[in-house]
């Protein structure tokens, strides 16, 4: 049954090219391994692996080990190829499944979720989750969007392409739950709007390029209507009232 776990269609055609699958670069990435202090051999778990960027330039960079749990087949698939060009296929795995309720067996010295947090109904619940995989004096990662800019209306935050106002925090609020469940803020690295410009922008010629190579596919009108749609709603919405970022947390 675990070849039917996939992530929706839209995903998995417009960041099919992509190498990481949230508002950071490279260079974000990179700053927040450095930033950690993390030990050669340190273990992590990462929940929501999407294509292993992450974990792959940690383990070449920092000699780190660990395990990614993702939910799409192509994007698990991704993961192992990158493993394998940078030469750390040793160090890391990944599984496809779903991370949602999953628990290590081996406890690991940093267990992340960067930008999945549905996987267990928020944020508060992926850290309760992750804290099952920790070990004591264990660091949780916590990817999460926040509202650089808080929508007046409902209305305007359905136009950011979210449900409700009430889905996400500022930044301050944010920062705050995490102390009111019990953890220090060790550490934080903020994505900028460079960085969701290539997230977003970088669909958008991946769904072109699908739409032209698949004109009749019964998905089509589903692609063609987002392509239409997210470059006004990104520039109008997107860049100007999201914020992101990875906090690194420790229980007190």
């Amino acid at each position: 049954m675990k070849d039917l776990i996939d992530i929706p269609r839209i995903f998995t055609i417009s960041e099919r090219e992509h190498r990481i699958h949230n508002p950071f670069t490279p260079e974000k990435y990179a700053t927040l391994g450095h930033v950690l202090r993390m030990k050669s051999g340190a273990r992590i778990l990462d929940l929501g692996s999407g294509s292993g960027e992450m974990l792959c330039t940690w383990a070449r960079d920092h000699g780190v080990t660990g395990t990614g749990i993702d939910m799409s087949p192509l994007f698990t698939s991704q993961a192992i190829t990158r493993a394998e060009e940078l030469g750390v296929a040793n160090h890391v795995q990944f599984i496809h499944d779903d991370a949602a309720g999953f628990v290590s067996e081996e406890k690991c010295d940093i267990a992340a979720c960067v930008g999945a947090t549905w996987i267990a109904g928020g944020v508060h619940g992926t850290i309760a989750l992750l804290q099952q995989s920790l070990k004591p004096e264990g660091m949780i990662l916590i990817g999460e969007p926040f509202w650089r800019k808080v929508p007046r209306t409902e209305a305007d935050a359905q136009a950011c392409g979210v449900t409700s106002v009430a889905d996400f925090l500022t930044l301050s609020d944010l920062v705050a739950s995490f102390g009111e469940l019990g953890y220090d803020v060790v550490e934080m690295v903020l994505a900028d709007q460079e960085g969701w410009d290539r997230y977003e922008a970088a669909k958008w010629m991946t769904m072109r390029r699908w739409l032209d190579e698949n004109p009749d596919d019964d998905f089509a009108c589903d692609v063609r209507n987002e392509l239409t749609l997210s470059p006004t709603r990104h520039v109008t919405w997107t860049r100007e009232y999201f914020g992101w970022g990875v906090f690194a947390l420790m229980s007190r």
